[in-house]
């Protein structure tokens, strides 16, 4: 049991997450940056997604190998390696002159991006007690939207000004030599212990992984993260300046300022909903259910606006969309409380695949839908039908993750969150353990 943390596990968390705000800048920089690029590679609306396909692509297929490597090298070795690779991407995109070229080198980011939040985690859950986790996490995501910030209007003020190059280079090397700090200041656990490698064969990291997916509360935060977190991650990541500057008739600059508001909405929020899912955790499933149902309203709203959408609209809605990041953070604390701790990075690296999947698929359908319709109008209906399978399948998991509770409280066994029963309650008829 973790006791209250130390000043140095605080100060060894800031340093981890301050690698989650550069992982964030860089895989936002494309928010703002993403016309430039179809300037400077010569490409379309389908082309141009693939850049944020392949990026988040490869950041949603490595979510939970990442798991896995954290829980069998240890957290700092595996942020070290992130700070490396989202170094030498960014370096690459700098100098590249050719679409093939940019998008390996948005591939190699998506890879370093990969590594770093769910390393993060795994050093928060190793030193905070886990009536602190959420409210951790919080902040952890809070910092990274200062990276989100950084790469809306001075990212825009430095593509104008210093240009592309210099920009992205400096943004690269920064960040590699970073790694040689975090090298010699962050540690594994509270002991300064560092986590030793251990053999495992590919048959046990597979039980692993089945294990952890049966675990009907890490479906369930799977589903929560996919389901809350995409709508926003398309807009910031992509889609949003093309969509006020294309679609609403936007400056560029006054465009990447509007996006700010997805910005100071999740660093608002999050540490909001932190200290609420905290002290109360039984408000996590009512407060996702009433995310999804704002959200499905906003959308009905932004998508059935006759003509350009004024942005005494705009602004509130965004506002309101932006807590769909800080709402996705509840998937994370799923994984923690229905998983011991030795798999808690491979459960939190199966929840974060769930929102990146699904940003990754709709960035797609977007730029498809887009490039034969011509009408954002119709490209974001892809959000819509996102979000309708992400809601259906999340309230599936959630009946099944209460009976679990049902047949561990039945049991007398310890359970995060004491349930009470309602008629459309039905329980598993071969219940799986909550933990093993």
């Amino acid at each position: 049991m973790i006791g209250k943390a130390s000043r140095r596990s605080w100060f060894i968390w800031f340093t981890a997450a301050l690698v989650y705000l550069l992982a964030v800048f860089h895989r936002t920089s494309f928010g703002v940056a993403g016309l430039e690029a179809a300037d400077r590679f010569g490409v379309g609306a389908a082309a141009l997604s693939a850049f944020t396909v392949l990026q988040v692509g490869v950041y949603a297929a490595m979510q939970i190998p990442t798991g896995v490597l954290v829980d069998r090298y240890g957290p700092r070795k595996i942020l070290v390696t992130a700070l490396l690779f989202l170094g030498l991407g960014q370096t690459v995109l700098a100098l590249a002159t050719s679409y093939g070229v940019g998008l390996l080198a948005r591939g190699v980011l998506g890879f370093g991006d990969a590594l770093t939040f769910v390393s993060v985690l795994r050093l928060v859950a190793a030193h905070f007690p886990g009536r602190q986790y959420a409210v951790v996490t919080s902040f952890t995501t809070a910092i990274g939207f200062i990276g989100n910030l950084a790469a809306t209007v001075p990212l825009t003020l430095l593509l104008a000004g210093p240009g592309w190059l210099p920009t992205f280079l400096a943004a690269g090397l920064l960040t590699a030599l970073y790694s040689a700090f975090v090298a010699a200041r962050v540690k594994d656990t509270p002991s300064g212990h560092t986590a030793k490698a251990v053999a495992v064969d590919r048959r046990e990291l597979l039980r692993q992984i089945r294990v952890t997916w049966r675990v009907p509360g890490t479906r369930l935060g799977f589903w929560v993260h996919f389901s809350t977190m995409f709508a926003p991650n398309v807009l910031t990541l992509l889609w949003g300046v093309p969509f006020l500057v294309e679609g609403q008739g936007m400056a560029p600059a006054a465009a990447s300022a509007l996006l700010t508001v997805f910005v100071f909405g999740s660093m608002i929020g999050g540490p909001v909903v932190g200290a609420l899912i905290a002290a109360r955790p039984g408000l996590r499933m009512p407060l996702v259910g009433g995310y999804l149902g704002g959200a499905a309203l906003v959308w009905a709203l932004l998508l059935g606006w006759p003509g350009p959408i004024p942005a005494a609209i705009l602004v509130p809605c965004f506002a309101f969309l932006s807590l769909g990041g800080p709402a996705s953070m509840i998937g994370f604390a799923l994984a923690r409380d229905y998983n011991p701790l030795h798999r808690v990075g491979t459960a939190t690296g199966v929840v974060n695949v769930g929102g990146f999947a699904a940003t990754t698929v709709t960035a797609l359908l977007i730029g498809v839908l887009l490039q034969y319709s011509g009408s954002f109008r119709i490209a974001l209906l892809a959000v819509v039908a996102v979000l309708a399978l992400g809601t259906v399948r999340m309230l599936v998991w959630w009946r099944r993750a209460r009976a679990e509770l049902f047949a561990a409280q039945a049991r007398g066994e310890d359970v995060p969150v004491q349930v009470r029963r309602y008629p459309w309650d039905v329980p598993e008829r071969r219940p799986v353990p909550v933990a093993a």
